[in-house]
């Protein structure tokens, strides 16, 4: 499964570059203008939710900002990489337990709900931004109900999307319910690869983001542990654990 897994991700690019070439000769240069805009505007997106909404929730109930992305970061690089919230989640577990101070009882049942409900990037920021360029892109007009119906559908179909690479479904019901063309579909995959990067790192950024919070208010967050300094490792080890003898390496924060 690994390695049939490492063929996936070294052959990617040859992929996109296919279905860029295919996008171009179903719909011109222009397309290729028209996608570079798009993926501004979801990265846009995406840093907004990033840089803005996650600190101002961090700041409101009293938690560090570095020393959350600094805990957090492991779990949120490798999603990056991965492009999969579930891949990715026994990293954010650990690091929402071990480097963020959450309990490991509320940890284990939290980060796995996260996996499948907090989709910010890739069913509520994703699917809302590319209805809105699909309609444009083939000329439609949208009404101020479709646009109330777009983020309703981002806000539901966030709770109910796999943690896994793409958001092909959550995009196909998100055109379907609006009535836009499906064609829309085949013409952002050109480019999803691109875009489900950024979109995964901001899954599971949420998803150790939630039950850190929701640990300060009820008063169960070590705050020691999550104020601690950060090692070179990804996540702190416990004192007087030896990684070698238990046959396991740790994972430097560059990995």
């Amino acid at each position: 499964m690994q390695k049939v897994l490492w063929w996936i991700i070294l052959l990617a690019p040859i992929a996109t570059v296919g279905l860029l070439g295919n996008a171009v000769a179903s719909y011109g240069w222009d397309a290729l203008s028209s996608l570079g805009t798009f993926t501004i505007a979801i990265y846009a997106g995406l840093l907004i939710v990033l840089l803005g909404v996650y600190p101002a929730l961090l700041a409101l109930n009293g938690l560090s900002v570095k020393q959350f992305v600094s805990g957090a970061w492991p779990a949120i690089s490798l999603a990056f990489v991965s492009r999969s919230s579930v891949g990715t989640m026994p990293v954010t577990e650990s690091v929402t337990e071990r480097n963020l101070g959450v309990p490991r009882a509320y940890a284990s049942f939290a980060v796995p709900l996260g996996a499948t409900t907090k989709m910010d990037g890739c069913a509520s920021i994703y699917p809302a931004i590319s209805a809105i360029f699909v309609a444009q892109f083939f000329g439609l007009e949208l009404s101020v109900t479709d646009y109330v119906l777009i983020a309703f559908v981002s806000v539901i179909g966030s709770a109910a999307t796999a943690g896994v690479t793409g958001a092909t479904v959550m995009l196909t019901l998100t055109l379907s319910t609006l009535g836009l063309p499906l064609e829309g579909v085949g013409l952002l995959l050109a480019i999803d690869p691109i875009l489900d990067m950024g979109r995964t790192a901001v899954n599971v950024a949420g998803q150790a983001l939630i039950p850190t919070i929701v640990a300060k208010r009820e008063g169960i967050l070590d705050l020691p542990t999550y104020n601690a300094p950060r090692g070179r490792t990804a996540w702190r080890e416990e004192p007087g654990t030896d990684t070698t003898l238990s046959g396991k390496e740790p994972v430097t924060a560059s990995a």
